[in-house]
């Protein structure tokens, strides 16, 4: 993970020097340039809700598919209208994202409303998207809670040994401190957010949803897209090696592994872009199903 200080420093932003990083201002201006074309799709005038509730489904359904449970999108749309999933765990894990993904929304702000969002602290909201993604899967002592000290999170070996439940508990902290004390560009904060979930896996399972689902929201809430309809997971889902393995590096701290996590970061919101717009598209002209 970044190199965090103990505390807020009220003389100058936690955040600040990622921004010093190599290639981390072409990462913030590149995503900044997709999210602002985007913006200006005609279908947000009038339409943006139906644009939001299906980039949501593509959302969810990629980020249910990084971690090996690939569905096909009818059968996330059937979820979302209620339809039983079935009990094996692909489904459950789909169904799980969608429910996430369906907090998350409930967070943003409406396009072109006025003020941000009322987010709660990040360790609630990383708390609650726990408990909806992995509702009806984990035991119910398990939901929104860090691991207990000694016990090793069931996912995302292959980013190596996770810390124990204290340490975890302690970053968690510093990390919502620094999220809340930061005015770094949103991609930065949501990388941050993203890769330090992921480094930490504070959770028994089902945190590479939780981290997603977490950045996406960071991305809308803190204003780099204002659509809501950005869907950084539709890269991950059609690369999760690369994405685990930019994960890894993330975590060692180093000023390389950080810079180039920003980098697919902002990729990724990119490809996130583009799918919200093939979306837009596809309102204007009838053609979802």
């Amino acid at each position: 993970m970044p190199t965090l200080p103990p505390r807020p420093d009220p003389a100058g932003d936690p955040l600040a020097p990622l921004l010093g990083l190599p290639g981390a201002a072409a990462a913030v201006e590149r995503a900044r340039t997709a999210c602002e074309e985007l913006r200006w799709h005609e279908a947000f005038r009038r339409r943006w809700r139906e644009v939001r509730a299906e980039a949501d489904l593509r959302a969810a359904r990629a980020s249910a598919a990084v971690d090996g449970a690939r569905v096909p999108l009818d059968a996330v749309r059937a979820l979302a209208t209620g339809a039983p999933g079935g009990d094996d765990g692909t489904a459950r894990v789909a169904a799980g994202a969608l429910r996430a993904t369906t907090l998350a929304a409930a967070w943003r702000p409406d396009l072109g409303g006025r003020g941000e969002p009322a987010l709660p602290p990040l360790t609630q909201v990383l708390a609650r998207l726990h408990t909806a993604a992995a509702a009806g899967w984990l035991p119910d002592e398990h939901l929104g809670r860090v691991r207990a000290a000694g016990t090793a999170p069931r996912d995302l070996a292959g980013l190596g040994a996770a810390p124990g439940g204290d340490e975890v508990a302690e970053r968690l902290t510093l990390l919502g401190r620094t999220v809340a004390a930061t005015a770094a560009p949103a991609l930065v904060v949501a990388a941050v957010v993203h890769g330090e979930v992921l480094a930490l896996r504070p959770f028994t399972a089902g945190n590479g949803v939780v981290a997603r689902a977490a950045a996406r929201l960071l991305l809308c809430a803190r204003g780099l897209d204002p659509t809501g309809t950005a869907a950084p997971e539709v890269a991950w889902a059609a690369a999760p090696n690369p994405y685990l393995a930019g994960a890894a590096r993330f975590a060692t701290g180093t000023p390389e592994g950080v810079a180039a996590w920003l980098g697919a970061c902002a990729d990724a919101v990119v490809t996130g872009a583009g799918e919200a717009r093939a979306v837009a598209d596809a309102v204007l002209a009838g053609r979802l199903g």
